[in-house]
This record gives structure tokens, C-alpha cells and sequence, in this order.
């Protein structure tokens, strides 16, 4: 069988990470990661290539498309060639991973000519992530936010959308991106059990919808128990940032910004060592771009 399918998914940026309390939330943005999924009649080799980031590892995309053929049984059958390109930094807590387990996840479906609800192809990308160890909660949250847009808050464990907003358009996002990258599988957990109450504390103000209060509590109160510097995030607010936290378990830094304090806001993440990207929060869900057979 040589089906063949291309599908993208979106970007995200952390509003409560769920590591320490399995529930999380976090929002769209018009980052991306497409992945183009070939069927072959090798079922014994799923080969991956990150086309955007050649020395990182391929497991995730091998465990995903995997998972995919499992859930339709057909891992006997069928092998996969498959190729990921995206303009989102790898391992920099910006939801690549979520993205791309989507993207593939999706695209694998449509190779198989399947069709299954959209939380399925979250779900699975979801299962694919936590055998390939690239998360620890399973990032239920990120994967949302990156396949649906807008604003999730979820509980990770139950798999489940707590609540949903659309997302204010009226802002800018901007990420201050260290060269440093830093895997999810460095992280300690049992390190970060003492900052529960506030994590707890902050989550329950997203729920009342004072997510960008919560984005900034969070990232702060990570920053300290992580060992990252505070002072990007400060400066950002000082600059007149709405909210400025880590983003996932960093070492980004994301910023929303009324567009017209865009400047002021760039100024000081610039006067840190590292990259700035300028993007829009997303309401687009993941989608389709081709199918061919």
C-alpha cells in the first residue's frame, strides 16, 4: 500500500503545567508542525525523519503512527515512511512534541483511509508521547490546545477538557527562546511537589477565566522550583506584558502582548542571549492538507 497523507497541527503555550498536579491548561498559537505519513508493506519498519531538526531522535514518530496502527489492528500489516518539518524550536517547552504527535497522528489516520473523532487522534498522539518519554503527564493540555486552538483546561489523568474559551484575538505572543534546549525526561517531578498549593491555587484562576493571571503565577513559581531566571518574565510585565511565565518546563519564556506594546516588550526580552518569536494566539483546529493514494 503506498497511501499517502499530509497534516498539520499547531503550536501552544503553557497557562498551568500539569506536571505536579495532573491538571493543566494552556492556549493555541500559530507556530506549526506538518507531517507527511507514507503506508508501506513493511510492517516491520516505521522510519522517521525530522526534517526541520535532523539530529533529534525520531521515537516519538515511530511510537505515534505505531499507536495508530494498533488502534485499527493493523500493526501486522502495515509499515510507515514518514517526515516532519516545523517552525516550532525542539525542546524548548513550546509544545513540539504535542504538535507533532497531532500531525502524525492525523495524517496516519488519513493514510489508512480511517476516519475516528478528533479527541481519538489527540488520544493517540497522546499514548505515542508517553512511550516515547517525551512527556510525564501525557501533555493532554498542550495536545489540546495545539490540535483545537483557543483555551483548554483539562484534567491530563482523566483525559479530559474541563473548560474551553476562545481565546481574546486582540494579542500578540511573544517567546524569548534560550539556545539551551531542555528534555522533559531531565525533568525531576518529586522536586516540584512543594510548589503544589500554588500551582493548585493558580489553576483555579484559569477555571474562573483569569488565565493570564494564571499563566504568570505559574511560570513564576516554575522558574523558582526549576532554577530558571525570573527576571525575563518580570521584565516582560515591567515592559507591560498582560501575563510572562515559563513556558512548559522551559527554558522559553512566553509573553502576551496588547500589539500596541509589542515594541516596549521585545526591548527587554531582547537584552537577554537568545532568540524572539513573534506569533498570534490560534483558534484553527489541526487539519488535512492532502491525501493521495
Amino acid at each position: 500500500m503506498s497511501s499517502k497523507a499530509t497534516a498539520i497541527s499547531y503550536g501552544g503555550a503553557t497557562i498551568i503545567n500539569a506536571i505536579v498536579t495532573g491538571k493543566g491548561a494552556a492556549f493555541g498559537v500559530k507556530l506549526w508542525t506538518k507531517a507527511e505519513v507514507k503506508l508501506t508493506d513493511n510492517p516491520q519498519l516505521i522510519k522517521g525523519e525530522i526534517t526541520s531538526d535532523p539530529s533529534e531522535n525520531t521515537i516519538l514518530i515511530e511510537k505515534t503512527v505505531k499507536k495508530v496502527l494498533e488502534y485499527f489492528g493493523l500493526a501486522g500489516k502495515f509499515g510507515a515512511e514518514v517526515k516532519t518539518w516545523s517552525n516550532i524550536p525542539v525542546a524548548r517547552g513550546l509544545k513540539s512534541s504535542s504538535a507533532a504527535a497531532n500531525a502524525i497522528a492525523l495524517a496516519a489516520v488519513a493514510a489508512l483511509q480511517r476516519e475516528v473523532d478528533d479527541l481519538t487522534i489527540v488520544k493517540l498522539g497522546v499514548e505515542g508521547a508517553i512511550e516515547a518519554k517525551v512527556t510525564i503527564t501525557g501533555a493532554f493540555d498542550d495536545a489540546c490546545a495545539s490540535y483545537f486552538g483557543g483555551i483548554v483546561i483539562t484534567d491530563n489523568f482523566k483525559r479530559k477538557i474541563v473548560k474551553y474559551f476562545k481565546a481574546p484575538e486582540n494579542f500578540k505572543v511573544l517567546f524569548h527562546i534560550p539556545k539551551t534546549k531542555v528534555y522533559t525526561s531531565s525533568i525531576k517531578a518529586e522536586r516540584l511537589k512543594t510548589i503544589s498549593p500554588l500551582v493548585k491555587k493558580a489553576y483555579r484562576e484559569a477555571l474562573k477565566g483569569n488565565f493570564w493571571h494564571a499563566l504568570t503565577l505559574n511560570g513564576l513559581v516554575y522558574s523558582f522550583a526549576l532554577g530558571y531566571d525570573p527576571s525575563i518574565a518580570l521584565d516582560a510585565l515591567t515592559a507591560g506584558a498582560v501575563a510572562a511565565g515559563l513556558c512548559g518546563k522551559g527554558p522559553a519564556v512566553t509573553a502576551v502582548v496588547d500589539e500596541d506594546k509589542i515594541d516596549h516588550v521585545r526591548e527587554a526580552l531582547m537584552k537577554y542571549e537568545g532568540e524572539i518569536i513573534e506569533t498570534e494566539i490560534n483558534h484553527e483546529k489541526a487539519k488535512i492538507l492532502g491525501v493521495s493514494r
